[in-house]
């Protein structure tokens, strides 16, 4: 993987702080710009989600911050953790800050565990690398952690195989595994993907109560809109792997800004919609190349507010007048205002 990283970041008051994450990978029909100029923050504490259809880039750009992507990634920008650059840094930096500075939860758990070594032993091996603890107080230590993750029986359950246990225990002993060292930031990347709502709400109240017990930052990566309004504090919607619209949960679902966030949430399934002949409204067209990133807003031709503007100049991430600069983000040159004026302050 090669990396480029940018002049420092001198505002080190977030956790985490992403500035101009761009992501390329060179193939046979040319350059595929993953992830396009991504500025991104999280602060102490905080649930930030990630939300965009598949293939915008979300999981590119989090396996980016700790250079998990193969050599063939192309990656430029700044990411600091506490004020500490990650792109760029040595491969054995990196291995002493994954797990135990920022930890990963990935959404198939099944490929993320040795199916043959007990989920026990499996947790251990991550508080042996990064806390030097023997096996046995490791195997001690494992089991505080899946009872702290809910599992039932943890005692019991510490000596089970991955095949032994269902999809949802699976999933907790994965989280046990990310949260074994205290990390400052947790990447949780789709984690109750294909889990019934039942467990789902379960795997999602664990990662309230590991926020709200250890003062963990959680990048909360998604395509359900019902599970960011259940667990996320501020959203980021990502579109062809740009950001195009950041805001306070409550106000993206309230008054979405970018065309592109008003489609999502119209294409979402409501209960109270199927009482008459109302029928979900789908975003018309296809998601562009990722190999012509042009100049341009990249949703302008699924819009059917797309001007000449949007096909010939690409609209900057900002607020508007009369709202805080920084609160509600968009990219957009003709955004879904109610009660403001259609131009940035910045434009």
């Amino acid at each position: 993987m090669t990396t480029t990283t940018s002049p420092p970041v001198t505002d080190t008051s977030h956790v985490l702080e992403v500035a101009d994450l761009s992501v390329s990978f060179r193939t046979e029909g040319g350059t595929v710009s993953a992830v396009d100029k991504v500025d991104l923050r999280l602060d102490a504490g905080e649930i930030v989600g990630i939300v965009g259809e598949s293939g915008c880039g979300k999981s590119v750009m989090a396996m980016a911050l700790a250079g998990l992507l193969p050599a063939s990634a192309h990656v430029t920008g700044s990411a600091r953790l506490d004020g500490s650059e990650l792109l760029g840094a040595k491969e054995s930096t990196l291995r002493r800050i994954r797990g135990r500075d920022i930890a990963y939860i990935f959404q198939e758990p099944m490929t993320s565990l040795n199916p043959v070594l007990t989920v026990g032993r499996q947790i251990g091996e991550v508080l042996q690398a990064h806390e030097q603890l023997s096996r046995a107080r490791a195997r001690t230590r494992a089991i505080e952690l899946m009872n702290l993750v809910g599992i039932p029986s943890a005692h019991e359950r510490v000596d089970t195989y991955p095949h032994q246990m269902s999809g949802g225990l699976r999933q907790r002993v994965v989280i046990a595994m990310a949260v074994a060292c205290g990390p400052k930031v947790l990447v949780a990347d789709e984690p109750t993907t294909a889990l019934d709502v039942t467990v789902q709400a379960g795997i999602l109240n664990v990662l309230r109560d590991l926020r709200n017990g250890l003062g963990t930052s959680i990048l909360f990566i998604t395509h359900d809109l019902g599970v960011i309004a259940d667990i996320a504090d501020r959203v980021v919607v990502m579109y062809a792997g740009r950001v195009v619209e950041s805001a306070p949960v409550q106000d993206l679902f309230d008054d979405p800004r970018h065309r592109y966030t008003a489609g999502l949430l119209q294409a979402s399934p409501k209960p109270d919609r199927y009482a008459g002949s109302d029928r979900l409204q789908e975003i018309p067209g296809l998601v562009p190349v990722l190999s012509t990133h042009p100049d341009a807003c990249t949703f302008a031709d699924r819009c059917a507010n797309a001007s000449a503007q949007c096909r010939t100049s690409e609209p900057p991430l900002v607020g508007y007048a009369g709202e805080p600069q920084g609160d509600h983000l968009a990219a957009c040159w003709h955004p879904n205002i109610s009660g403001h004026e259609e131009n940035a302050e910045e434009r």
